[in-house]
């Protein structure tokens, strides 16, 4: 039987494995609004059931995260993860100001949301950042991942969106967002062998999720939402990018990891879908946040190679710096 390059083809687009499908289930309830009720039963719970998939998502991924970090992993690790969350924290504390729970509804700006804001910026792509420090950093810069991995989710999403003064999560809502992650990285650091297991569950599991999530979403607003969506990205990688440089200098490094860990991971678009299921008053925000992070996803993906690359020109690749006697990180799962 003739052999097509399916996935080789997708993987050539940023974000390939999430967009692809996001936007496939997109154009078939726009277009086809009845097929889930049409077909029901399997075919239907494709379409409705990202919850349940994320939610295994996240235990799988969990469980790709060992908590045995070295220093170096710890330091440098720690420097960017802690920059990332400082950097939503305050764009939520800003923007919530003026924005609140609700989406601005027209003009230029309808459909962008503190919480399209802060989710676009709380949540690194990790296969584009171990990648690039595969290339321009030393093996504790790849392992580092171990520790930012920690972003995934809808938990810092909540925590940055109470701490903005906004409508706050209850504490079992809290827990239970992080419960999963936290399951996965018990089994993984208790037993290797579930490690390896339930890691390699994470990138199949994410063109499933990204279809269900598709299907929640309305093109009709997709061509406003790519406009604004594109100056997210570039905004993200501005705003991250210059704090998380001046965060990998001040911890030894060249900047480069830094400037490697300024984008947006692609399970970060499912992450409204699960803010407004846990409180309602997101549900406004939460289709057009949507779109607009799965727009940061794309636009990241391109601008933060080439900006890596540069910076590794003029400033140097931490891979020329003194080793960190660091074996390269194992069991760390790629996000798309």
């Amino acid at each position: 039987m003739r052999q097509f390059a399916i996935k080789q083809s997708i993987e050539r687009v940023p974000g390939g494995m999430m967009i692809v499908p996001l936007l496939l289930g997109s154009l078939i309830v726009t277009f086809f609004p009845g097929t889930p009720k049409f077909f029901g039963s399997f075919t239907g719970a494709l379409f409705n059931g990202a919850l349940t998939v994320l939610a295994v998502f996240y235990v799988c991924m969990g469980a790709s995260i060992d908590i045995k970090a070295t220093p170096y992993i710890l330091k440098k690790g720690g420097a960017l993860f802690a920059t990332k969350v400082a950097i939503g924290i305050v764009c939520g504390v800003i923007f919530g100001q003026f924005l609140g729970e609700t989406p601005i509804t027209a003009g230029l700006f309808a459909g962008l949301s503190t919480l399209a804001i802060v989710s676009s910026m709380n949540d690194t792509n990790g296969g584009l950042y171990m990648a690039l420090m595969g290339q321009y950093g030393k093996p504790g810069d790849v392992g580092a991942y171990t520790i930012m991995s920690l972003e995934s989710g809808p938990f810092l999403t909540m925590v940055t969106l109470g701490a903005a003064g906004l409508s706050a999560f209850p504490w079992q809502t809290l827990v239970g967002s992080i419960l999963p992650l936290a399951v996965g990285m018990l089994l993984g650091n208790l037993d290797k062998n579930m490690r390896e297991f339930l890691g390699r569950a994470v990138p199949v599991m994410i063109p499933f999720f990204a279809f269900a999530l598709g299907a929640g979403l309305d093109l009709h607003k997709v061509w406003t939402a790519g406009l604004l969506g594109v100056a997210m990205g570039v905004a993200v990688v501005v705003v991250t990018g210059t704090a998380l440089f001046f965060a990998d200098r001040l911890t030894g490094g060249t900047g480069v990891a830094g400037v490697a860990a300024a984008s947006t991971a692609g399970n970060a678009a499912a992450v409204p879908a699960i803010v407004a299921a846990a409180n309602p008053a997101y549900t406004e925000a939460a289709q057009s946040a949507t779109m607009l992070v799965a727009s940061c996803v794309v636009v990241t993906a391109i601008l933060v190679p080439l900006l890596t690359a540069w910076t590794a020109k003029h400033f140097g690749a931490n891979a020329d710096l003194p080793d960190d006697g660091v074996a390269p990180a194992a069991g760390t799962a790629k996000e798309a």
